[in-house]
């Protein structure tokens, strides 16, 4: 390896704040002191990273250097008849994302993945797909070390019982997947559903309009809090509350073949956490031993609340098992070291803590 290294990495901002840089590649290159710059395609780098919303139409050609392309998402995994799906490639290039035309995202982010000297990806699944097109490729989780300040120490609580979901505002309307279960268990039991998210977002295509957060929340379930996301309080936030919840529509493709990332950041806090069972979340679920917690119908996640509600040893067990999980299967170390595996893969070796300059 030079003793130089030309990296360039293609951010979801370039203020490098979203947590798909602030969980992934940024933070690596920060854990072990590399030295980067906001990549443009017409420069050549010995090393490119790419995250998932890179202009796949322009990078699939790049012809210099070593490629990694960070796909965090199952677009590959939607099916051919998806109407939006199909309408992104226009969209994308309409609104600026893409410099070229190409209608078919599923050919878009083959031709990537073949271009790519590695992939990174973060389900079984999503591995299984992009092998057709890269054989070298690899899973690797968050690192959420930025975020988790507060670890739950008491599992008692009180009236009224707090429940607790996290995540951006765009997914707010998966709560929908438990709507009626919630009211119903409220009518017997008075429930607070704390939602942890931005405050607004764009109506349309990500950039127009604006929408709010709490206006959302509140047409899924009367009794909602809302906090405003921060990297530096929300786990805080989080510990205070009861019982975390993550449903997911598993009528959708593309989110569930989403990793156990959010599974995962709720248990490195000592969160009990109920969710649909995705297989992600099924896997993680059943290598702690709690898988009832992972539910299929609304009659499971009922039964599921009911008892997580009414027994404080059954959080408290959830809790310790899923953040003793994370503290062995998923910790910083062990993710830093499958990151050190996709460079090393390549011929890199940014493993030894050295400064790595670009040139």
């Amino acid at each position: 390896m030079p003793d130089k290294v030309r990296i360039g990495y293609v951010p979801y901002s370039v203020s490098l704040d979203r947590p798909g840089d602030r969980r992934r590649f940024v933070a690596y290159a920060n854990a072990r002191n590399l030295a980067f710059e906001l990549a443009r395609p017409e420069e050549r780098y010995d090393l490119v990273v790419l995250s998932e919303v890179a202009d796949v139409s322009v990078w699939a050609q790049y012809p210099h250097g070593k490629v990694v392309f960070d796909l965090i998402d199952s677009y590959l995994a939607i099916p051919r008849t998806n109407l939006k799906q199909w309408l992104r490639g226009g969209l994308w290039y309409a609104t600026g994302r893409h410099r070229k035309l190409r209608w078919s995202l599923w050919a878009a982010y083959q031709d990537m993945c073949r271009r790519a000297d590695a992939v990174v990806c973060t389900t079984q699944g999503q591995q299984k797909d992009i092998k057709s097109y890269c054989t070298n490729t690899h899973i690797v989780l968050d690192i959420h070390s930025s975020v988790v300040h507060a670890v739950k120490e008491s599992y008692r609580c009180g009236e009224p019982f707090n429940l607790v979901w996290e995540g951006l505002p765009s997914n707010l309307s998966q709560l929908k997947q438990i709507r009626d279960v919630l009211r119903d268990i409220h009518g017997r039991r008075p429930l607070v559903l704390n939602i942890v998210t931005d405050p607004d977002q764009p109506r349309l295509l990500g950039r127009f309009g604006r929408v709010h957060s709490s206006d959302l929340a509140r047409e899924i379930f009367d009794s909602v809090r809302f906090h405003i996301w921060d990297e530096a309080t929300c786990s805080r936030v989080i510990q205070s509350c009861d019982l975390a919840v993550i449903p997911i529509d598993l009528t959708d493709p593309f989110v569930v073949g989403k990793p156990e990332n959010k599974l995962l950041l709720l248990w490195r806090m000592g969160m009990p956490v109920v969710t649909s069972a995705t297989p992600a979340y099924q896997r993680a679920m059943r290598d702690v031993g709690m898988d009832r917690l992972a539910c299929c119908t609304q009659d499971e996640w009922r039964a599921a609340l009911e008892d997580m509600i009414a027994d404080e040893s059954l959080r408290r067990d959830a809790g310790i098992r899923g953040r003793g999980f994370t503290e062995v299967e998923c910790s910083k170390e062990a993710t830093l070291a499958r990151w050190d595996g996709v460079f090393a893969s390549m011929g890199f070796d940014f493993s030894k803590k050295d400064k790595i300059e670009t040139k």
